[in-house]
């Protein structure tokens, strides 16, 4: 076998999505349309530990839908992997059968660590296989999802693989914790405002601690809250999930952007166009947290965002699941 044809699912606190691919060992060809629907699997899991019924209906239906998708593009295997929300879960067992009943796989509830690590690999693998010269290495990416926030370094060029990862280390803070712990005033009020900022500057302290921060030379930022901040600095008036992919952001201009977000109602969000309905009541504590990164980056290392800017793309998770679950089949063959 030189290839193979596997499916992917990353299914995070805020959204689940769904990526068919052909895998030839170095790189990925999508088969079908990446799927995205926003299920809020994490709805109030940050302070009662167990998934609501609500939610995992939501759940259940997503993957109803994939199911479908399936029947149609056969694969040679399915990977689904679960991340913060479902570590979080006291009854996380009941989705993972649920799942399991809809698609004939069990959800692969993966540590933080790992989170990162495939994240890292999504994102820098597509650079890799761009054809264009690579930024300078070392590498940072930052996944910022709903239930926690990946940092993971890696890619030196000397010692590993580009796309390897080296440290990673996961920060238990996102746009949906940021949101239901803090934020609960539309809009947020000031002193929310500082109890966030309080708690995202310690779990960056404890992150910064662990990581080699000060030899980072590139930043690439994934996730929705990424992608969605970085087309509203780029002027974007339509929503489009890839229209930052691949770009360099202006620092000044995402941090202005998230800053009118976060202060932004619910009811002025939503005529955002730019930004996903689902994501809309959220995603001010998002932008809360990546300007804050954003901040604590260039005072540890400036030379992280020299010429003020960062990489956004739309790979991370979902497309490091697919390369290397479809790495590992072709391994085994």
């Amino acid at each position: 076998m030189n290839q193979v044809t596997v499916a992917g699912v990353d299914c995070g606190t805020n959204s689940i999505r769904l990526l068919v691919a052909q895998v030839d060992g170095r790189s990925m060809r999508p088969v079908t349309p990446r799927l995205m629907r926003v299920i809020r699997l994490g709805q109030g899991v940050d302070s009662t530990h167990r998934f609501s019924e609500e939610a995992l209906d939501r759940a259940y239906q997503a993957a109803g839908e994939f199911a479908r998708v399936l029947e149609e593009h056969p694969v040679d295997g399915i990977r689904f992997v679960a991340t913060s929300a479902t570590r979080d879960a006291s009854n996380r067992e009941e989705f993972e059968e649920g799942i399991d009943r809809i698609l004939g796989v069990r959800p692969e509830v993966i540590s933080g660590r790992e989170e990162a690590a495939l994240s890292f690999l999504g994102a820098v693998s597509v650079l890799e296989s761009s054809g264009q010269a690579l930024p300078p290495a070392p590498y940072m990416v930052v996944d910022l999802g709903g239930g926690s926030t990946e940092l993971v370094v890696g890619g030196d060029g000397r010692q590993a693989p580009v796309d390897r990862a080296q440290t990673a280390y996961s920060m238990d803070i996102g746009s949906v914790r940021m949101t239901e712990r803090h934020l609960l005033s539309d809009p947020p009020t000031g002193q929310e405002v500082d109890r966030a900022l309080k708690d995202v500057d310690d779990h960056i302290d404890q992150a910064f601690s662990r990581l080699p921060i000060s030899q980072v030379r590139t930043l690439i930022g994934v996730s929705g809250t990424v992608t969605t901040m970085s087309s509203l600095a780029m002027g974007a008036t339509e929503y489009n999930p890839s229209g930052a992919d691949g770009h360099l952001i202006a620092v000044d201009k995402v941090k202005q952007e998230d800053d009118r977000v976060l202060h932004m109602t619910r009811q002025e969000r939503s005529r955002l166009k730019p930004i996903h309905p689902g994501r809309v009541d959220v995603i001010g504590g998002g932008a809360l947290i990546w300007t804050r990164l954003l901040e604590r980056l260039d005072q540890s290392n400036p030379r992280v965002l020299e010429g003020n800017t960062y990489i956004a793309s739309s790979h991370g998770l979902l497309d490091g699941i697919v390369l290397d679950y479809g790495r590992r089949l072709l391994a085994a063959a």
